[in-house]
């Protein structure tokens, strides 16, 4: 999840507050007394940037003679929370003539304030873009005396705060035909019993888009209701509960290629194989392998590049099989019975049977540990999650038509069947 900062604190290095401000009411304000006494009066500063006190998570980096520290009560993403900060005292510094320390967030404590309003909403992360930002917070910042002299800047078009510009997209882009390509791509990790029973199982899914628009426009993506995140979440976060409530996303999306966001489902997973696996050893020396493999999802569908990887014990000599689709063969480099079929359509199923005869040694007494059979498959059109698109909005001012095409695929993650 995001990072869902409960409260960010700027110290000094007697860990005396400079300015401080709170998001969430999860936390107490005395959290900062806990992260002097059990770490900067231990001295443990230098030795992990990450600390849990009680039940808070503290994410704390030293910038200067300032220590920025950000409390979490929650599971949050450490990466996305050090990103913050680094992008958070950049855009300070694009204020205050490129200098960053004490003195110079004493001489801005109204201007740091009003900034931590704007990037930071309910503890999660908003632009950070000082070109953006200054188009409306036009207010300059006090500059040390020992700062660098500030670089002529360009004076911001006015063109671009009426259009509702943003910094991961320029202006003026002109397409002939206006086109947006939406691919929600799924992994399936399954591992699943000899008997045909769940272990385990869970969908990670990402939405991947590429957008050839013209002007500036505005995309509005409707979901259906698979996706649901975190009750915790739900309960802390607005953003949260408005995507839980209407499962839309709008956005300025970038130029080009990029990833709109990830998921992940551990309920009401739709698998698209089911493997029932009978293996027999028959005494030291031979081994009947008969595995049946159903497609689960619906017939007008099919999988692409199906492959199962059956192991078998390291000492064998021979193989025979007998398959009703595909190709098989032994590969003694992964010590597996490797079944292929380039197509697989829906509402079926295939069986492979195989006899394998062992090289008898006298040296071999322990007996051979069946690893897992192994599934790869690619099913386009099919999602796991049973998640799909509503619908798929573009407004621009111009008022032009667009093209609009979505595409589903379901790979194999770690797809595993004890056997």
């Amino acid at each position: 999840m995001p990072v869902a900062a409960s409260a960010i604190y700027f110290l000094n290095l007697r860990g005396d507050v400079l300015i401080n401000r709170l998001y969430r009411d999860d936390v107490g304000g005395n959290m900062v007394d806990a992260f002097r006494t059990h770490i900067m009066q231990t001295k443990e500063l230098g030795t992990c940037p990450v600390r849990q006190i009680g039940g808070c998570s503290f994410f704390y980096m030293r910038i200067s003679n300032v220590y920025i520290v950000i409390v979490v009560s929650n599971n949050a993403n450490v990466a996305c929370a050090f990103k913050f900060v680094v992008e958070a005292v950049a855009l300070f510094r694009s204020y205050f003539g490129g200098a960053f320390d004490e003195d110079a967030i004493r001489n801005n404590f109204v201007l740091i304030y009003e900034l931590l309003d704007e990037i930071m909403d309910f503890g999660y992360p908003q632009n950070l873009s000082p070109e953006i930002l200054k188009l409306y917070i036009t207010q300059e910042g006090v500059r040390s005396p020992f700062s660098s002299k500030p670089t002529d800047r360009p004076v911001p078009n006015a063109t671009l705060q009426v259009t509702g510009a943003v910094g991961w997209r320029r202006e003026g882009l002109v397409y002939k035909k206006n086109e947006v390509f939406l691919d929600i791509v799924e992994s399936v990790n399954l591992l699943m019993s000899s008997k045909g029973s769940v272990l385990r199982c869970d969908v990670t899914g990402k939405i991947l888009m590429k957008c050839f628009l013209s002007g500036m426009p505005d995309l509005k993506l409707g979901l259906n209701d698979k996706i649901g995140l975190e009750k915790e979440a739900q309960l802390k976060s607005r953003p949260t509960k408005r995507f839980n409530s209407e499962k839309t996303v709008s956005f300025v999306p970038p130029d080009g290629e990029f990833e709109l966001m990830k998921y992940r489902i551990t309920e009401g997973v739709n698998l698209p194989f089911k493997v029932l696996p009978t293996i027999k050893e028959l005494g030291r020396s031979r081994i009947e392998v008969n595995v049946k493999v159903k497609s689960v999802f619906g017939a007008k569908m099919f999988a692409l590049g199906v492959v199962v990887k059956i192991p078998v014990p390291k000492q064998t000599a021979k193989t025979n099989f007998t398959v009703t689709s595909g190709r098989a063969k032994y590969n003694a480099s992964i010590d597996c019975l490797v079944w292929k079929i380039r197509k697989f359509p829906g509402q079926t199923e295939s069986t492979l049977s195989a006899e394998v005869e062992l090289i008898s040694t006298i040296t071999e007494k322990k007996s051979w540990t069946r690893p897992p059979i192994q599934m790869e498959f690619q099913v386009p059109m099919f999602t796991a999650s049973g998640l799909r698109v509503r619908f798929l909005k573009v407004w621009e001012k111009s008022g032009y038509n667009t093209v609009e095409w979505v595409r589903y695929i379901t790979k194999a993650g770690s797809y595993e069947i004890r056997c």
